[in-house]
């Protein structure tokens, strides 16, 4: 498991998935319906991008996002 408290940490993830599973940002992109340059600003940490789109990303690498709750 992975901790995530920023978007350096989510694009080294993404990144680091996506270079083990042996995929382009261009078959990534194609896989998981959003843009070639969307892939490239998640994986280099852009702050404005969408977040339905890094969860299609995600799926598709079959990377799971858990949150934890602070308790009540």
């Amino acid at each position: 498991m992975k901790e995530i408290k920023s978007t350096v940490d989510l694009a080294n993830i993404v990144r680091a998935t996506r270079k083990k599973q042996g995929i382009s940002q261009t078959v990534l992109a194609q896989l998981s319906n959003v843009g070639v340059r969307f892939v490239f600003d998640v994986e280099n940490g852009k702050p404005t991008v969408q977040f339905e789109k890094v969860l299609s990303l995600l799926r598709t690498m079959g990377v799971t996002m858990k949150f934890e709750l602070p308790p009540e």
